[in-house]
């Protein structure tokens, strides 16, 4: 991206900007620039982020391709493991409505990053390894639910990626460490429910509280739906 040399409150107007929230962003960007952001109250950094963010992106002579955050390596790496699980579930015959605790789990962690769009770059990821422990955490709690509601099959949680790095030199690390058949515990249709959105209200301030570039988000948590 090139560097601004001035401010781009014209533009601003030209996207419909009130001129009061114009004025202020002119205010603001001169402000930063002469004493820095960290000078700045939180609810004028908020405000900067969010007019930066409306304004279209200043090319250099290169041309300059921002990948989204389904291209980024950490959700393409759970999107990995996730797929995994599901086609070892195709070969599970379970019953119908059924899901396994793991596979929720990573569904839900990429529904939040769907959602909060975090940069997810090396200080996000280093960060994003505490998620480890509440995996492994949620998975030990869907395990102790009564018989009568959760079957207990096994999978092995390192075998895809072992081929694939057979196939090719990836970098990815495996979802958990210990290698042959594991434990997978899988939920019946009543109890999926539950559990999935018991992990919505852990996750979902876990996650915003962990990764450094959530740290000032103004977003909304998502909606249940």
């Amino acid at each position: 991206m090139a560097k601004e040399l001035t401010h781009r409150a014209d533009e601003l107007a030209g996207l419909g900007w009130s001129a009061d929230d114009v004025n202020r962003y002119a205010e603001l960007w001169e402000y930063r620039q002469r004493w820095g952001a960290m000078n700045l109250e939180r609810e004028d950094r908020l405000f900067l982020r969010k007019a930066e963010a409306a304004l279209p992106v200043l090319a250099t002579g290169k041309a300059t391709i921002k990948k989204s955050t389904q291209d980024k390596s950490y959700y393409r790496w759970l999107r990995f493991h996730l797929d995994a699980m599901n086609t070892a579930q195709a070969q599970m015959e379970l019953a119908e409505g059924s899901q396994g605790a793991w596979a929720i789990l990573l569904e839900e962690e990429l529904r939040l990053l769907d959602h909060y769009q975090p940069v997810l770059g090396l200080p996000d990821t280093i960060k994003a390894k505490k998620f480890d422990a509440f995996r492994e955490q949620m998975a030990e709690q869907a395990a102790s639910l009564a018989s009568e509601d959760m079957q207990l099959r096994s999978h092995d949680f390192q075998a895809a990626l072992a081929e694939l790095k057979e196939k090719e030199n990836s970098k990815w690390r495996h979802l958990r460490e210990t290698s042959g058949e594991q434990p997978y515990p899988v939920l019946l249709s009543g109890t999926v429910d539950s559990f999935r959105n018991e992990v919505r209200s852990s996750f979902t301030p876990l996650l915003r509280q962990t990764l450094p570039s959530l740290a000032e988000t103004d977003r909304p948590d998502p909606d249940d739906v």
